[in-house]
């Protein structure tokens, strides 16, 4: 419990994070004490919060990027926002999704909590590119976009993105798709950078 607390309320942990004080059968048996105990709350199989408290609402979801993170620390992979929720973002779109999507080079699995949905899709290495960064955020809002909307991909990105991930998007280029590229080389070259 005390290294729960220090990550704070709202913290989404697996009990692979626990491994390093004692073995799995162990960690599995305390995590599921604190459970009864009502300390912990568990999302899912294997996975568990330390929920936030509102006043007013009672206990509060965790956040989607907090539960994707927590299932790529448990099988060691890497992780990218993908789809509407990459749009959104950036802010080419206000429409928050019920499903958050994430492309990951680890297992596929979906965690349901009520209405919310966190789906991590196993995808190959052409599609997960420069996972993590904002360059793989803009990557992936075009792919959601499509070439219609590149200008507006490109408009928003050229603001956003510092000089760093202006590089990592051109070093990223060659492994996108053709209809891409010219985009995000024109990203990548353009002023109006923030420092970064």
């Amino acid at each position: 419990m005390k290294r729960v607390r220090a990550g704070g309320r709202g913290g989404v942990f697996t009990p692979s994070d626990f491994l390093g004080i004692a073995g799995r059968a162990a960690v599995d048996q305390a995590l599921s004490r604190l459970v009864k105990g009502g300390k912990l709350r568990r999302l899912a199989r294997g996975l568990y919060d330390f929920p936030k408290v509102h006043p007013q609402l009672g206990l509060l979801s965790p956040v989607p990027d907090d539960i994707a993170q927590a299932l790529a620390r448990e099988t060691g992979s890497q992780l990218q926002i993908a789809g509407a929720r990459a749009a959104s973002a950036l802010g080419l779109t206000t429409q928050v999704p019920a499903k958050t999507t994430y492309l990951t080079d680890g297992p596929s699995r979906r965690v349901v909590l009520g209405k919310r949905v966190v789906d991590l899709r196993h995808a190959s290495p052409k599609h997960l590119i420069a996972p993590g960064s904002a360059a793989g955020t803009v990557v992936q809002a075009l792919r959601h976009v499509g070439a219609m909307r590149a200008g507006d991909v490109a408009q928003v990105a050229v603001r956003r993105l510092s000089v760093n991930d202006k590089k990592m998007l051109a070093s990223s280029a060659v492994q996108a798709p053709a209809w891409m590229r010219p985009t995000l080389v024109s990203i990548a070259n353009a002023s109006g950078e923030i420092d970064g």
